[in-house]
């Protein structure tokens, strides 16, 4: 079995900025892509990054210039730098993993989820 826990998540206040860790452990051989996505109330979860092994990155239109993602392959963790944060921001955040199992097979997991909540 494949966990994901993230942390990180939390109050900050309009323009501050926030790091977003997600570790993976249990039967890993390697992972492919991780993202972040999130979830706001009564809204539909969205990506936010997207990271590949080899280190391409996309972003949503409405984080570029403020987020980064980023990951350390040997940890099996991915990272999510949010500055300039903004209200429209707070969400529930998932990290989210393309996990090769050492059987060869792939399959995708996600995190239970972390508040991120920008007042006003």
């Amino acid at each position: 079995q494949v966990q994901l826990v993230e942390s990180g998540g939390g109050l900050v206040q309009a323009g501050g900025s926030l790091r977003l860790t997600c570790d993976g452990s249990g039967s890993i051989a390697g992972i492919n892509a991780m993202g972040w996505y999130r979830q706001a109330p009564g809204g539909q979860r969205e990506l936010v990054a997207r990271i590949t092994r080899s280190g391409s990155t996309n972003y949503a239109d409405s984080v570029k210039g403020r987020f980064t993602i980023s990951r350390d392959n040997a940890k099996n963790t991915v990272y999510l730098q949010m500055n300039s944060l903004k209200p429209e921001d707070t969400a529930v955040y998932y990290c989210h993993a393309d996990v090769r199992n050492p059987l060869f097979r792939n399959a995708n997991y996600w995190g239970q989820g972390t508040q991120v909540t920008v007042s006003r």
